[in-house]
């Protein structure tokens, strides 16, 4: 009995989260969006990841207090740096990866 419930639940879950991605493929796939729409969905992903990842890099404590001197942002700047100028995804995480192994050895 506990089997099916978890089942339902998995399914549930599922259905939950397809439908909302489902129902925007389906009424928008046959229409042509306006270019300055689709220019500025490119940037929702972008945006999405600079607020996850900002505040983690710049504040640190309870509460959160500005902390620039973070080993975590000294690294991240060389490393945005690297991403800019070489348009490179796995360069960029090398070098990130290599610096914050850098930093936890010299801090």
């Amino acid at each position: 009995m506990i089997e099916g419930k978890y089942l339902l639940l998995v399914v549930g879950m599922g259905v939950v989260t397809y439908i909302p991605r489902w129902v925007p493929i389906v009424f928008l796939s046959r229409r042509r969006l306006p270019s300055w729409f689709t220019e500025w969905l490119d940037f929702i992903p972008v945006a999405i990841l600079s607020a996850l990842v900002f505040p983690e890099l710049v504040t640190s404590g309870s509460p959160r207090s500005l902390d620039l001197l973070r080993p975590q942002f000294i690294v991240a700047l060389p490393t945005f740096i690297f991403a800019l100028k070489t348009r490179s995804l796995g360069g960029t995480v090398v070098t990130g990866m290599l610096l914050f192994w850098l930093a936890a050895k010299l801090m």
